[in-house]
């Protein structure tokens, strides 16, 4: 269906063209869109006029005509004026609101069919047969980006978005729930596919940060050249949106191709979980570090286990740092200088962010 907006938009620019003003009207009466106020139009006379089988009449200085498709009335539209410049004028704008109508109606179409498509409920013999008479490319480049926002705001996101991808392109912006949106997106396949899409995460965040002001999570899967390949690449950017508010929260874009370890430990059960966690810290799991600890620690993992760095980037003296590990390691029995136990301490802090992740999500 079309926006209100687009209607309001459409109008306004027919009436700084013609002089004449509009309005467009629901079946039961209530005012779309209009340059002039309509509180004298009934809602009686509008349904008298949808009910009759003429498609327009003139009723005073109002022009009314059916904005109509597959032979269904969608709207009213009314014009505003005397003589036959005004019923000229008015033929003229039905005429593009019927276009309008129906650019939105395909534009909707194809919106539905990749609903369908990427939660997998069509058959791939009617993926191809309904992409054909859509005129939606089968072999295109394309990658599935999410994009979640924090928090709803009084701005619309998907209008956000659909204004950001020129209208009959082959990118689609799909409304997940009313915090997710999934776009689909094409690429020219002679160019970095890798850094086309890292560009246009990046692009998709400063967008929702300026215009939407909201802050935004975006995560996408891997490209794919096949329509039938458009599902799975839905799937790998959902797992990277997870994955990555669990493990790699400070980030705004995470792709699937860069989850490294944190995907391996999504995909574990979580009773393995367990015991890996118990062979770690017994009985005494913790549910956190304090911020200080987890500070040292992170900042002691970016320069590879090197306490003078650390030290100098914390603004500590290396004996600090020292203290600070070693009561870790009277907390832990691990000894985060060394290579295998600082692996084995992230893997265990990774997992226990994970375990906290699932059980926050039992039902």
């Amino acid at each position: 269906m079309i926006t209100n907006q687009t209607l309001q938009k459409a109008i306004d620019e027919l009436q700084e063209i013609t002089g004449f003003d509009f309005a467009i009207m629901e079946l039961s009466g209530a005012q779309v869109a209009s340059t002039f106020p309509t509180d004298d139009i009934s809602s009686v006379t509008i349904r008298s006029f949808i009910d009759s089988r003429v498609a327009d009449v003139v009723l005073n200085d109002l022009h009314m005509y059916k904005i109509v498709d597959d032979a269904v009335t969608n709207y009213v539209l009314i014009v505003r004026g005397k003589g036959e410049r005004a019923d000229m004028v008015g033929r003229i704008a039905l005429s593009e609101m019927t276009a309008l109508s129906g650019a939105y109606k395909e534009k909707f179409d194809k919106n539905a069919f990749f609903q369908n498509l990427i939660m997998d409920n069509m058959l791939v013999v009617d993926m191809y047969s309904k992409a054909k008479k859509l005129r939606v490319p089968t072999d295109s480049v394309r990658c599935v980006f999410l994009v979640e926002t924090e928090s709803t705001n009084e701005i619309s996101g998907i209008d956000v978005l659909r204004s950001v991808f020129p209208k009959g392109s082959d990118d689609y912006v799909i409304e997940a729930d009313d915090r997710t949106y999934a776009v689909i997106k094409s690429f020219d396949a002679a160019d970095d596919l890798d850094e086309q899409a890292k560009e246009t995460a990046e692009m998709l965040v400063d967008t929702m940060n300026t215009q939407a002001m909201v802050k935004v999570r975006v995560s996408y899967g891997k490209m794919v050249s096949d329509i039938k390949q458009v599902s799975a690449a839905y799937k790998e950017a959902r797992m990277a949106m997870e994955v990555g508010k669990i493990f790699y929260q400070e980030k705004a874009i995470v792709s699937y191709d860069t989850l490294g370890i944190g995907r391996l430990i999504y995909q574990l059960q979580p009773s393995l979980c367990e015991v890996f966690l118990h062979e770690i810290y017994g009985d005494d799991i913790p549910d956190h570090l304090d911020e200080e600890t987890l500070n040292t620690i992170n900042k002691f993992f970016e320069n590879n286990l090197n306490v003078s760095e650390t030290s100098r980037q914390l603004f500590v003296h290396r004996n600090t740092l020292v203290y600070r590990i070693e009561k870790l390691q009277k907390m832990t029995g691990l000894d985060i200088r060394t290579f295998d136990d600082a692996l084995t301490f992230k893997i265990a802090l990774m997992v226990v962010n994970y375990m906290k992740y699932v059980k926050s999500h039992e039902f």
